[in-house]
């Protein structure tokens, strides 16, 4: 199968989720400065999902740069990871609109897990179609890095119960951690 059209789709669902999540941003009714400090918090937080979005983006552009075949469990591997990728509109629209209560923190945090479940699903697809000789296997190795960020969010969602912020901040960091440079994948090329 031909890998490009798996990322042309996944690219355009991509660009429709982040253009879907901004409409969610109200202009305020007041067009000072406190008008602008009504509407920060949707900001922020639609901040935080576009970077996750965007971090999502480029280390599926990464990983199918590296790939060499795709079958149909990569294809339905790419749908799940996608499926979970939409629901960040709905989970960031539903925390910024209940001042980040805490089942909508604890729920947004258990999307991003789901999330990187799924991209964890579908590098594992991909190694399984490319067998022993998966340049991806090579280059990811032990991925530290993702089973971190498995763990940051599982911590977050139960941390969403108690203390919604600090689940934030966790979500925030985690966000940061895959901001840095991916050098494994970098380095190959």
């Amino acid at each position: 199968m031909i890998k490009t059209r798996l990322e042309a789709f996944s690219d355009g669902v991509i660009a429709i989720i982040i253009t879907v999540m901004v409409f969610d941003i109200k202009a305020p009714q007041d067009t000072g400065v406190s008008g602008l400090l009504v509407v920060m918090p949707s900001i922020l937080t639609y901040l935080m999902s576009f970077l996750y979005l965007g971090i999502y983006w480029m280390n599926h552009h990464h990983m199918l740069q590296i790939a060499t075949s795709i079958n149909g469990v990569v294809l339905w591997a790419n749908l799940h990871l996608l499926f979970w990728l939409s629901l960040i509109p709905f989970t960031t629209n539903w925390l910024r609109t209940s001042n980040y209560a805490p089942l909508p923190s604890a729920i947004y945090g258990v999307v991003l897990l789901f999330a990187a479940i799924a991209y964890r699903i579908l590098q594992s697809s991909i190694i399984r179609v490319e067998g022993s000789s998966s340049q991806l296997k090579q280059v990811i190795g032990r991925d530290l890095k993702g089973m971190t960020s498995l763990i940051a969010y599982a911590v977050g969602g139960v941390t969403a119960f108690y203390a919604p912020l600090i689940a934030i901040l966790i979500y925030i960091a985690v966000a940061f951690i895959w901001m840095l440079p991916d050098r494994r994948i970098e380095a190959h090329f």
